[in-house]
């Protein structure tokens, strides 16, 4: 199932939604956290077009999620409401929910994406595309944790990434390329690359499910077709508590997304 096609939402009238969640778009037995932003946001850039013109052009521009339950696969309802109403930018709440709970609660801040080419950048130096031996994440089998890899085309760089070969130690910096199947990124795929790697605390030697517990991103450009590079780090790990920044590029070397999260890591 295309990304398009999975992450579509129905609107039902009054500010609700509902969409599936797909058993492909998932880590694990749980939906993928950047998947469920991309709801979140397709939801409310829909609420807010009645708020503002041109609606064809409208886009998240800021996605913060609180991940409040991990919802299951199958239907899920997304409330909204628009918060703001403005000409540079509309505010709106998405709270997805499932049998009656809500499970992640997101504000989006939609508005219209830059086409201009930015004044400033300071981005790291990742490769175009994943070199000839990048791991490629679809062998790791459809039926095992990592489902995205037969939906996604996601590389991993074996370089710093120590736990492959179960070495420990190496600095928590990960580097990845993903591209949907079938179809060119678009800004809500943005989203699901700002979360795309495998937590960067398995070079701590610390494997097993890593919960979001706090999500924020900001999209910065429509991405161009082609792979989406990703660079994912760690400033620190206290306890089971640990950030992960991610920085995604597109194929023309612009930046489409930042994301931070906070998130909890097995005992070590």
């Amino acid at each position: 199932m295309s990304f398009s096609v999975a992450s579509a939402v129905r609107p039902l009238g009054d500010g609700t939604y509902t969409a599936t969640l797909p058993a492909e778009w998932t880590i694990g037995p749980k939906p993928h956290g950047g998947f469920l932003l991309a709801l979140a946001a397709r939801a409310a850039v829909h609420a807010a077009g009645g708020a503002m013109p041109g609606t064809e052009e409208l886009s998240p521009l800021a996605v913060s999620a609180q991940f409040l339950r991990a919802p299951e696969v199958g239907p899920v309802l997304l409330r909204t409401e628009v918060r703001k109403a403005g000409r540079t930018a509309t505010v709106v709440t998405s709270t997805l929910e499932q049998r009656g709970r809500a499970c992640v609660e997101s504000t989006v801040t939609v508005g219209r994406i830059p086409a201009q080419t930015p004044d400033y950048a300071d981005l790291p130096d990742v490769p175009a595309v994943p070199p000839a031996d990048a791991v490629d994440l679809a062998s790791l089998g459809p039926g095992g944790v990592y489902k995205l890899g037969s939906v996604c085309d996601v590389r991993l760089d074996k370089q710093g990434a120590g736990f492959l070969t179960g070495r420990s130690g190496d600095p928590l910096v990960l580097r990845l390329w993903v591209r949907p199947l079938g179809e060119r990124p678009d800004p809500y795929f943005a989203l699901v690359a700002g979360d795309i790697s495998m937590p960067v605390t398995f070079n701590l030697g610390r494997f097993g499910w890593s919960p979001t517990v706090q999500l924020t991103a900001l999209l910065r450009a429509a991405p161009a077709s082609g792979w989406l590079r990703v660079q994912v780090s760690c400033s620190a790990v206290h306890g089971q508590w640990f950030d992960e920044d991610a920085v995604v590029i597109d194929s023309a070397g612009r930046l489409v997304c930042q994301a931070r999260q906070l998130a909890l890591t097995p005992a070590g």
